[in-house]
Formats: C-alpha cells, sequence, structure tokens
C-alpha cells in the first residue's frame, strides 16, 4: 500500500536523525570530539533536508494532480515506471482516480448530449433560466414557437412580447397560465408551467410552453356541434307540433285550395281552432323560455370576489339546503378539515353553484332509502381550497360523464339541462374548475377546485 511505503520512508528518516542526534549529543557532551560532532551534525541537517525534499516532493505531487483535477484536466498521466516504490504506488493511485473522473466525465458528457437531444425533439417548448432572467437552455421548440434564433436572457422575450415576458416574470412555481400572442401565422394560445430547482449559488427556474390553439379549436368545435345538436334537438321538438297544427288549421279553413265560406265554419270549428291555438302558444311560451335559458347561460355576471371564510360559507349551504324539498329524506354532512380555510370570490354565485349541485343531489337520491350526501371542504393540490359534494345516487354513466356540461343536456324529463352548464361558467369566471368522477350505484363527486 502507498501509505505503507511512505510511511516506512517517513519513519526510517526520522530515525536516523533521532538516533544521530543522539550521537551528537554524546560527542558533544562526553567524549568531546568537535570532528565526529561535525560529521554527525552534518549527517543531521541532510538527513532533515532530504526528508523536508521527499515530503515536499510527494505534496507537490499530490498537489498538481488536484490542480489539475480542479482545472478539469483529466489527461494527465504520471509515470510508473520508477525505482521508488512509495512513488510508484503514488503515480498508479492517483492514475486510477484519473481514470475514474475521465470515466464519470465520459458518461455526464454522454448524459447531457442524450438529454440534450431528447430535449429537442420535444414538441413542447422548454425554457431553464437563472433568478436573474439569464436563459441556461432553450430548446428549439421554444425558439419556434417565440420566432426567436437565439435566447439568452429573458429580456429577449420582453422585446418580442411584453404581455408574455410578464406573465414568465409573474409566474410562480407549480402554476399553469394560458396567454395568447401573436405570431408570423396568426394568434397563438400559450400554456405556460413552471417549476424551481434550488441549488448551492441560486435558483433555476424550468419553464414549459406549448402551443394549444389547435387543441383549443378542436374542443371548441366538438362544443358547438354539441350545442348545436342539442339546441336542434329542442328547436325541432318545440317547431315540429307547431307545424302540425299550422297545417291541420289550415286544411280546417279551406278545400281546393280555397278558402271556406263563412257559413260552413261552425262551432266544433271554432272550439277545435281554438284548441289548436292554445297548443301554438304553449309551445311559442315553451320555445321562448327555452331561449331565456340560452340567454341566462350567455351571461353570467361578473364575481364580485372578496375573501371570505369556507366555514361561513357552509353554514349559508346547509341553512339552504334544509329549505329544499325532500331535503329531511337525505342524510346530509359537512365536513370542514381547516376551520381558517379561506376562498377569494363571490360568496353568492359560489353559493349558487353548491345549491345547484345539491339538488341535482337529491334529486338523485330520491328513490334511495339510504341516501347520503356530502360536502367536503379542503387543500387539494398545491394547497389550493377545493369544496367537494358527494353523493351515493345511481351515479352518471361513462357516456354522459361528457354530455352532462353540455347546454341543455339532461337527462331528467322536467330538466332544463343548463344548471351545470352555468356552475362551470361561474367557477371559470373565478379562474376555477367543476370537475366530475363518478362510479354508477356507488359515489358521484363534483369538486369546485379555487
Amino acid at each position: 500500500m502507498f501509505s505503507k511505503s511512505l510511511y516506512f520512508n517517513i519513519i526510517l528518516r526520522v530515525l536516523l536523525i533521532v538516533m544521530l542526534s543522539a550521537i551528537l549529543g554524546y560527542f558533544i557532551v562526553i567524549d568531546r570530539s568537535l570532528r565526529f560532532s561535525i560529521i554527525c551534525f552534518l549527517t543531521i541537517v541532510f538527513l532533515t533536508t532530504n526528508l523536508i525534499s521527499y515530503l515536499n516532493s510527494t505534496n507537490k505531487k499530490i498537489r498538481f494532480f488536484f490542480d489539475s483535477v480542479r482545472n478539469n484536466d483529466s489527461n494527465l498521466s504520471f509515470p510508473v515506471e520508477t525505482r521508488n516504490p512509495a512513488l510508484k504506488e503514488l503515480y498508479q493511485s492517483m492514475n486510477r482516480v484519473n481514470h475514474q473522473i475521465q470515466q464519470l466525465k465520459i458518461e455526464n458528457r454522454q448524459q447531457e448530449q442524450y438529454f440534450g437531444t431528447l430535449l429537442e425533439h420535444l414538441a413542447t417548448g422548454i425554457i431553464t433560466y437563472n433568478d436573474k432572467g439569464f436563459i441556461l437552455h432553450a430548446n428549439s421548440s421554444a425558439r419556434k414557437l417565440l420566432s426567436l434564433d437565439v435566447l439568452t436572457h429573458l429580456t429577449q422575450i420582453e422585446r418580442k412580447d411584453r404581455k408574455l415576458y410578464n406573465a414568465i416574470n409573474s409566474i410562480k412555481p407549480f402554476e399553469r397560465r394560458l396567454i395568447a400572442i401573436s405570431a408570423e401565422d396568426g394568434e397563438i394560445q400559450l400554456s405556460l408551467k413552471a417549476t424551481s430547482i434550488k441549488t448551492n449559488e441560486n435558483e433555476l427556474f424550468i419553464l414549459s410552453i406549448q402551443d394549444i390553439k389547435n387543441e383549443l379549436d378542436e374542443k371548441e368545435i366538438e362544443s358547438w356541434m354539441k350545442l348545436i345538436r342539442v339546441l336542434m334537438h329542442e328547436i325541432m321538438n318545440s317547431i315540429t307540433p307547431i307545424t302540425s297544427l299550422s297545417e291541420s288549421l289550415s286544411n280546417i279553413y279551406s278545400t281546393g285550395g280555397k278558402p271556406v265560406l263563412p257559413e260552413q265554419v261552425n262551432v266544433k270549428t271554432i272550439a277545435t281552432t281554438l284548441q289548436g291555438l292554445n297548443v301554438i302558444k304553449e309551445q311559442g311560451k315553451g320555445l321562448m323560455s327555452f331561449v331565456e335559458s340560452y340567454r341566462k347561460l350567455t351571461r353570467v355576471p361578473e364575481p364580485e370576489k372578496k375573501l371570505f371564510k369556507v366555514a361561513d360559507l357552509m353554514d349559508r349551504v346547509h341553512i339552504l339546503y334544509n329549505s329544499l324539498d325532500n331535503s329531511d329524506r337525505t342524510n346530509f354532512s359537512v365536513s370542514l378539515k381547516n376551520p381558517d380555510l379561506e376562498i377569494f370570490a363571490d360568496q353568492n354565485l359560489i353559493s349558487q353553484v353548491l345549491i345547484n349541485l345539491l339538488k341535482n343531489a337529491l334529486e338523485a337520491n330520491e328513490n334511495n332509502n339510504d341516501g347520503k350526501i356530502r360536502i367536503v371542504a379542503t387543500e387539494g393540490f398545491n394547497n389550493r381550497p377545493e369544496i367537494c359534494v358527494l353523493d351515493n345516487g345511481p351515479g352518471i354513466s361513462e357516456g354522459n360523464l361528457d354530455e352532462i356540461f353540455v347546454p341543455f343536456f339532461t337527462t331528467r324529463q322536467n330538466g332544463s339541462g343548463i344548471g351545470l352548464s352555468i356552475s362551470r361558467q361561474i367557477m371559470r369566471v373565478h379562474g376555477g374548475n367543476l370537475k366530475v368522477r363518478s362510479v354508477p350505484d356507488k359515489e358521484t363527486v363534483f369538486c369546485l377546485s379555487f
């Protein structure tokens, strides 16, 4: 071992110096021989100098090795063809360490190339930057989305689009934002999501940028198609009997394409006409009511947001629930895990959403003798408030889960089909969302995420 050889060389020299020092003392004190005293003294000086030189030489080589490591010089190699066994073992050890460092550098370089290539092939734009705004890496997708060939600092994005720059500067870790910017081929919708990594020196941010315009367009078209199908269904249901009755009444008052004579009109004809006109009137009112529902759907009021405690909201909803029909037939409970939980929202609009969900839950449990409805308020992902309404009714089939938020879609005979649509819109104008999950015949959960 290197340590044994080194220790042996050092100990041998130290022992010789000690032994000669004792002999020097003998010659000076007892024998009083000047010549032998001088010889011993010179020999001690030589051995001491040799020991210092030996240690300095070894330390110098070790220091030289670590300097090369610190300067990332891994090509250094120490000669092992030497007669000194201590130096030979030292050189061999340093060469082994140097080889391991070289292997680690090669592996790290390969990993960097792999992840770099991976990032370049991602369709999502990725930008990493520090807290001073210097961009460390930006893949080709990010540069293409921002129409910039080179990205070295966030100020370049500011010159391109100040609104986007402000959004990136103010975005918080794990937050997601949607922003529209102008591009060469028109406006594009970008989805921004950020995360951060803290190092010893500073904080690094990783920002993902994704163009979701096509996805939004597809969803918008799909939503319009669903709405048009429902509108066509409702309108045709109202118009068809009106058209049929109008045709029947027209046939009563015409023969062979000519109007009937006044004397041909009798009491029975008048009664039939009045009956048909009343049906037309009722159908017209129904169609007007349908149009009014559509107007309500498209005119969700702007929320007047205030900070309030969820506990106060729960008390208010509990009182409103007790005023609903058949509310006493279902077991109702409220669970609030954090009594100090607060929400910045319009309390009236949120109460409207919760009451609508409770009404739906009550109707779902009208034939359930063991019906249970529960409201759970808690802190969900990233400590954001979440209020869920749970019931153990028949649930929602998988085929209807995608349809229940479509305006005027309903599975109930007397349902309007706009309650859930308005509820989701109210949550969206609050910057939140209304989500649903259901296990048929077991549990249905509607969650308000803020």
